[in-house]
């Protein structure tokens, strides 16, 4: 449950994401309601010889447009609905429209299912978006995320995206992050609305890797109503008192939020100063090791964007690159989320000569020499041969500042010569 002080410390973050769209680009409160699955896909469902086949799909199409009525007769709010009818809106669809319509709330209604066939598990809980923070709630995640498959739209668009990647996670926790407060104040007002109105057994409000709110420019709950496997929450669920009763569950806590907002949003936030750069760029130091890993290593843990730099012996492995103090703390805030505790944000001074010694670019290492039709040594006919320990090194160049050799090394990329690593020598 959300506490007023906590409610209290929100108020300023709602003020400054929510006031400018709500004040300058909305006449009314925009809410987009999303019935969950639909048309072929059924979703999470149960056959019981009293109460007969209770499926997810018409659960959720049920309770959104009875809270769809509840909020039209109030004409502060424009209601926009993903689906009213038996049909399935593929999950790209629900979002470009909450997106295009600029709304100011997104609410999803589904319906829980556990791996067992009678469950003991039973309850509501909010979902909002973030990286996964609990790992017993996975399943349910899998669950909502599986419909991904059944469109063509969807699996174009989210074919690259691997919910178990932790640059996927990251890069979700980012993009989602303005947006996190509010939806945990949204979804808290919902669950207690369920816990003190209807007398409800509440899982709380929980962050998870969702795909139908991972790319929603606005707050966004994703609202489990019920078990479908659990006896007593799939008849509440299923009879119309009980779909009118989360509906105005769902209502109560909206208008609660409005009012949440419109006490904040009256006078515009002042502008923000512009960030000013700083003087030097900032590197983060992911590790330093005797062993070179290529770009997909599993030991760099899916960060991109990685620059390593080979210095006596030991291979440094840094993480982006920035002038500006706000990306710098949230590059090194991605590197710890994606496993690197002890990485640090290390300082470079732009086209810096060294003062002795030189870069060079280790083109290859192996215990093998090249063969002299390698497409390395056809490329790079003048490159320099050494044996150290039984391992033979290639090398070319000698760069006197950082940044010259990283544009030679981007030439060789585009020449196809690949996982290069730039080594500092000192002499």
């Amino acid at each position: 449950m959300i506490s007023p002080k906590l409610y209290n410390k929100f108020f300023f973050l709602l003020t400054f994401f929510i006031s400018i769209t709500y004040l300058y680009s909305q006449k009314k409160f925009t809410l987009v309601l999303d019935a969950g699955h639909g048309g072929s896909d059924i979703g999470a469902n149960r056959n019981y010889a009293d109460i007969g086949s209770v499926q997810e799909k018409n659960v959720t199409l049920g309770i959104v447009l009875k809270l769809g009525r509840m909020l039209e007769k109030n004409k502060d709010y424009k209601v926009i609905y993903t689906r009213k009818i038996d049909e399935y809106p593929s999950l790209t669809s629900r979002t470009d429209l909450a997106n295009r319509s600029k709304a100011d709330l997104f609410i999803s209604v589904h319906v829980n299912s556990s791996p067992s066939k009678s469950a003991t598990a039973q309850g509501t809980e909010t979902f909002v978006q973030g990286p996964n923070q609990n790992r017993a709630n996975l399943d349910v995640a899998k669950a909502e995320n599986d419909v991904i498959f059944l469109d063509e739209r969807d699996k174009e668009n989210f074919a690259s995206y691997n919910p178990s990647s932790p640059e996927s996670l990251i890069a979700l926790k980012i993009q989602q992050s303005k947006y996190l407060e509010a939806s945990l104040i949204i979804g808290g007002m919902v669950e207690d609305n369920f816990v003190k109105k209807d007398k409800r057994l509440s899982r709380g409000v929980k962050q998870e890797n969702l795909h139908v709110l991972r790319m929603n420019a606005m707050p966004s709950i994703l609202i489990e109503t019920g078990f479908v496997n659990n006896y007593d929450d799939a008849h509440y669920i299923s009879t119309e008192e009980g779909q009118h009763a989360i509906a105005e569950s769902i209502f109560n806590a909206i208008v609660s939020y409005k009012k949440l907002v419109d006490r904040n949003v009256k006078e515009p936030e002042p502008e923000k100063p512009v960030e000013q750069p700083l003087k030097n760029d900032f590197r983060i130091l992911l590790m330093s090791t005797p062993n070179k890993y290529n770009d997909q290593d599993p030991a760099l843990k899916g960060l991109k964007y990685i620059l390593p730099i080979k210095e006596n012996g030991f291979y440094k492995y840094y993480y982006g690159t920035t002038n500006y103090a706000s990306v710098k703390d949230t590059n090194l805030k991605t590197a710890k989320d994606a496993g690197f505790r002890n990485s640090i944000a290390i300082s470079f001074v732009p086209n810096q000569s060294l003062g002795m010694g030189y870069y060079t670019l280790e083109i290859y290492s192996g215990k093998d020499k090249l063969d002299s039709k390698s497409k390395i040594l056809k490329t790079i006919p003048d490159i320099i041969r050494n044996k150290e320990n039984g391992i033979f090194y290639y090398t070319f160049g000698k760069y006197k500042t950082l940044e010259d050799a990283i544009k030679a090394q981007k030439d060789f990329e585009g020449k196809g010569i690949t996982n290069t690593i730039i080594e500092k020598r000192l002499k």
